[in-house]
C-alpha cells in the first residue's frame, strides 16, 4: 500500500506522476469579500468541478483582475461552457481561467471582436503569442457575467499548470482570504456486496444506511449490518463554509479498517483527462436514477484517477464471524474533519450467484463487440471500469425505421465513446443526413446522429441505453424578438429553435456582408448595430440557420437606419 499526504505550502509537491508548482499569494481576481458558490472537485454530470465559483453579489459587471504579471494566452467564446472565457499565463509556471464572463476589457474585446469578423464566426477559440495582449497584475482584464453553462452571476476560477494544463484547487493560494470552521456532514452510506462474491443482509442488493446527528455535530449509524465475502462502502457527503448557505464538494476522504487505511482520496488536483473517471468514482446508477452522488470508497479496476490510492482496491473481506470496525474521516481544505463509525457483523450466509441468463461477460480490459438483428455495438478497450453482464431487449416496430434496441437493463457510461450501428427498416429519404440514431429516455428522443452507410446509421455513444433511429426533415424556426424595438434599440434580436437534431450553424448578413450575431445559451442571438461597420441608409437583413441534419430556414428583412 502507498499513501501520500498531498503538502501545500510553499510549493504544490510533486505526487502521483504530478510535478511541482511552487505557489505563491495571488491577487484577489474581484474586489469583494470571498464568498463561494462552488468549490474544486466538486461532483458534477460526468466530471469533476474544475475550478471554484466566486459569488459577485447577484449581480454582473463586477471588475475582474488579473491575479498576477503574465499575458493572454487564450480566449474562448461560446454559448455554452464557459461562454466568455479568458486564460491568462503567468511566469511561475500556472495559467488562471476566467469563466462566464460578462464582456472582456476594451483590448481584449477589439482584439476578439477582429478575430470573429475575420473567421465569419460568433464561437472562437483564440491562442495568443506572449507579446499580443501582456497583462499586470491587477489589471481589469473583464468583467463579470452569467454567460455560457451558467446558472446565474458569478466568476468561474481555475489555476492550470501550464505545461500539461491539469487543474489545481485555487482555494490553497487563497485560503488566508476566507474563513471556514465548518467540517463536512455525510448524509448517507451504502453497503455494496460485490457480485458474486459478497452478501450483505442476506441480499445482493445495495443496503443504504443514513446517519443521525446529534445536537454536538457528532454523526452515528443505527441500523443492522450483517455481511460476508467482499463488500465495499460508498459515502454521500457535502462540505460547508462560513457565512454562507452553499453547500460545497468534498476534498479529503479517508476510510480505515481498524487502524489500516484501506482507501484514501486527496481531490485537489486532476487531468481533464480524467475527469471522466467521476463516473467511477461515484455510484453511476444511484446518480442516474435519483440524482445523488455517493462516493465510493472502493476502486473499480478500470478507474485510473491519481488522486485516489487504497489497499486491495478498498475491497473488504468479510471471512470471520466477528464485528469489522470501519471509520470515514471527511476534511475540507482548510483541516476541517467529520468522523463516522461503521459497524458491520461478520455472519456466514449464503453468497446469490449473479443473474447470468441471456447475458454476456463483457471484460473491461478488452475490446467488446455485441451484433443481433439489426445492431452492432463496439466498445473499445479503456471504456469500461468493471467487468459486467450485459444484458439485451429489443422493441420490434414494422412501422418505425428501426427497431428500439435497449443496451442494458440498468445504466452504464463509457470512458470515451462506443461504437452503434442500427440498420434502417425503412430507407426512403434522399438525403441522407436526415436520418439520425436518437436515444430515449423517459420516452423522449434526444438525436445522436451519425453518418449513413448502406442502410446503417453509425454513431458514437457515451453509455448504454434505448437506442433507435429518428429522421429530421423539418427546417429550424427562426423567431423575431420584439421586432418593432429593432430600429430604437439599434439591435436585432431572434430565437432559434430546432424540432430535433438542433440548430449547428447560423449567419447573418447585411448587404450580402456578414455581421455578427451573438448567441446566449437560450439560443437567442443579437445584432448591435456596428457603427463603424454599418452605414446609414437602406438595408438588407439576411438570416441563414441551419440545423445538424443540413435542413435550413431563411429569414430576410428591409429596415432604413
Amino acid at each position: 500500500m502507498r499513501l501520500h499526504t498531498f503538502i501545500i505550502g510553499l510549493c504544490l509537491l510533486a505526487s502521483n506522476g504530478y510535478h511541482s508548482i511552487c505557489a505563491q499569494q495571488l491577487r484577489q481576481p474581484l474586489d469583494i469579500p470571498i464568498l463561494l458558490s462552488g468549490n474544486f472537485g466538486e461532483l458534477r454530470s460526468n466530471h469533476f468541478h474544475s475550478g471554484i465559483d466566486f459569488k459577485t453579489q447577484g449581480a454582473e459587471g463586477k471588475a475582474v483582475h488579473a491575479v498576477q504579471d503574465g499575458y493572454v494566452s487564450r480566449i474562448s467564446v461560446s454559448p455554452w461552457g464557459y461562454g466568455n472565457g479568458l486564460y491568462l499565463t503567468h511566469p511561475d509556471g500556472t495559467t488562471t481561467v476566467y469563466g462566464h464572463l460578462q464582456r472582456y476589457a476594451p483590448k481584449i474585446a477589439d482584439y476578439v471582436k477582429a478575430r470573429q469578423y475575420e473567421q465569419e464566426s460568433f464561437n472562437v477559440n483564440l491562442v495568443l503569442t506572449p507579446e499580443l495582449i501582456p497583462v499586470k497584475r491587477g489589471e481589469i482584464v473583464a468583467y463579470s457575467g452569467n454567460t455560457g453553462g451558467s446558472a446565474g452571476p458569478h466568476l468561474h476560477f481555475e489555476v492550470r499548470d501550464t505545461e500539461n494544463e491539469e487543474v489545481l484547487d485555487p482555494l490553497d493560494f487563497f485560503k488566508e482570504k476566507i474563513t471556514d470552521t465548518q467540517p463536512p456532514k455525510i448524509q448517507g452510506v451504502l453497503i455494496f456486496p460485490i457480485e458474486g462474491k459478497g452478501v450483505v443482509n442476506g441480499s445482493n442488493r445495495k443496503l443504504e444506511l443514513k446517519p443521525v446527528t446529534a445536537k454536538n455535530g457528532k454523526q452515528t449509524l443505527t441500523g443492522k449490518i450483517e455481511a460476508w465475502g467482499d463488500i465495499g462502502l460508498a459515502v454521500k457527503a457535502y462540505d460547508y463554509m462560513d457565512n454562507t448557505t452553499n453547500f460545497y464538494g468534498i476534498r479529503d476522504i479517508t476510510l480505515r479498517l481498524d487502524s489500516q487505511i484501506i482507501y484514501h482520496s486527496n481531490l485537489n488536483r486532476f487531468a481533464f483527462s480524467e475527469s471522466r473517471f467521476l463516473n467511477s468514482y461515484t455510484d453511476y446508477e444511484e446518480w442516474k436514477k435519483h440524482r445523488s452522488f455517493y462516493m465510493r470508497s472502493f476502486v473499480e479496476p478500470g478507474n485510473r484517477l491519481r488522486f485516489i490510492e487504497s489497499f486491495k482496491r478498498g475491497i473488504i473481506h468479510i471471512d470471520e464471524q466477528k464485528t469489522y470496525h470501519l471509520t470515514y474521516s471527511l476534511s475540507d481544505a482548510f483541516g476541517n474533519t467529520t468522523q463516522l463509525s461503521v459497524w458491520i457483523d461478520g455472519k456466514e450466509q449464503p453468497v446469490p450467484e449473479p443473474d447470468r441468463e441471456g447475458r454476456g461477460l463483457f471484460h473491461w480490459g478488452s475490446d467488446n463487440r455485441f451484433g443481433a438483428k439489426g445492431i452492432r455495438l463496439t466498445i473499445p478497450k479503456g471504456n469500461l471500469y468493471n467487468d459486467f453482464y450485459f444484458h439485451y431487449t429489443v422493441k420490434e416496430d414494422s412501422t418505425a425505421l428501426a427497431a428500439t434496441h435497449i443496451l442494458h437493463d440498468s445504466p452504464l457510461p463509457f470512458h470515451n465513446t462506443a461504437r452503434l450501428s442500427l440498420r434502417l427498416q425503412t430507407d426512403t429519404l434522399a438525403d441522407k443526413k436526415q436520418y439520425g440514431i436518437v436515444r430515449y429516455q423517459n420516452g423522449h428522443p434526444s438525436w445522436i446522429g451519425g453518418s449513413y452507410r448502406n442502410g446503417w446509421i453509425d454513431a458514437d455513444i457515451r453509455e448504454l441505453g434505448e437506442y433507435s433511429i429518428g429522421q429530421d426533415t423539418k427546417a429550424p424556426t427562426i423567431t423575431p424578438i420584439q421586432a418593432n424595438t429593432w430600429i430604437s434599440k439599434q439591435a436585432f434580436v431572434f430565437q432559434l429553435s430546432d424540432n430535433l437534431s438542433g440548430v449547428q450553424t447560423y449567419r447573418g448578413e447585411i448587404d450580402g456582408q456578414y455581421v455578427l450575431f451573438e448567441m446566449n445559451n437560450r439560443s437567442v442571438i443579437t445584432y448591435k448595430f456596428d457603427k463603424e461597420r454599418l452605414q446609414r441608409g437602406e438595408h438588407e437583413l439576411r438570416l441563414v440557420v441551419t440545423d445538424t441534419a443540413g435542413n435550413q430556414s431563411e429569414y430576410t428583412q428591409s429596415f432604413v437606419w
